[in-house]
């Protein structure tokens, strides 16, 4: 039997096959994309927050969608620039803990808070004449700490398994740690963490998109009422393809993760790229949409950062 290890372990994560010289120009276009997504994600908060004309539900919903971006980002994006740079591939034990629980806990908190934001739309083209009684600041900042509790609880109690499991391997087969990267490294079998793993995935992503889809159904349905005036139908399709399509990137940068690991001809190198699309595209692509789609919201960023 292998001998378990003692503290202090030290992971050394696999990292992708970088050929001779390819090193540096990695590290940039790795850099230009967690600038990008900064620079993208931070502008907006920081607007959101300093303009109290945009202290609505909708653009607090953004914000919290968009701090989760960085969240993730920054989980990985950092320790990914010095593999690249600098061949870095050691991570400690507690650094690789709060490491993976950031990437699960982005997971979760993005399908929850979109979920909120389709409520909120559900809300505002149904119940139009209801909307400001319903979210209230109180149930608007109730329902994201609600968002962020589905995601950092139940991560929680996942993470909860790996106390006093025995370690006996170093090597993590991917570019970041996750718990299944972690826990496939343990001395025993871990059944448990195995299946509330899949049942906490499996419920929350489809209670989740049940909620979504239920929404945007019925949105749909209302928009299309012959009775409705075009004004209203527009902006009622306005306001909701931007959650939409942020749901749609998140979904398909998943499921190509999913995807590729089910074809074992594709490369381990364009494997582990996909696996990290879904920490890269949203967050870079999600300020973007929000900019382009909401005149407000681009309206106070040029009065804000125009001279």
């Amino acid at each position: 039997m292998a001998t378990p290890l003692k503290q202090p372990i030290v992971f050394e994560l696999e990292g992708f096959y970088i050929p001779p010289g390819f090193g540096p120009l990695l590290f940039f276009l790795a850099l230009f994309t967690y600038m990008l997504v900064l620079l993208g994600n931070g502008v907006i908060v920081s607007v959101i927050v300093i303009d109290k004309n945009l202290h609505r539900p909708m653009f607090v919903m953004v914000c919290h969608l968009l701090v989760c971006d960085l969240l993730g980002s920054t989980a990985v994006l950092p320790g990914l620039m010095m593999h690249f740079l600098m061949g870095q591939k050691r991570i400690a034990y507690i650094p690789a803990i709060a490491q993976a629980f950031s990437v699960h806990t982005y997971g979760l908190a993005v399908q929850a808070i979109l979920g909120v934001m389709a409520y909120d739309r559900y809300i505002a083209v149904c119940e139009p004449l209801r909307y400001h009684a319903i979210m209230t600041s109180a149930w608007l900042h109730s329902c994201c700490a609600l968002a962020w509790l589905l995601a950092l609880l139940p991560i929680a109690v996942l993470f909860s398994f790996h106390m006093n499991v025995p370690l006996c391997g170093r090597v993590i087969l991917h570019v970041y740690c996750s718990n299944r990267g972690i826990l496939g490294l343990a001395c025993i079998p871990t059944p448990a963490s195995d299946i509330y793993g899949l049942a906490m995935t499996w419920t929350v992503s489809t209670g989740i998109f049940l909620i979504i889809a239920f929404s945007y159904i019925r949105i749909l349905q209302v928009s299309l009422k012959h009775s409705i005036d075009t004004s209203i139908r527009s902006k009622a399709f306005q306001t909701c393809a931007s959650h939409l399509v942020v749901y749609v990137l998140y979904q398909i940068a998943s499921v190509i993760i999913i995807v590729s690991y089910r074809f074992p001809s594709v490369s381990e190198n364009l494997k582990k790229f996909f696996s990290i699309l879904f920490i890269i595209v949203p967050p870079a692509i999600n300020p973007i949409i929000y900019g382009l789609v909401s005149k407000e919201l681009r309206s106070s960023i040029i009065k804000h950062f125009t001279i």
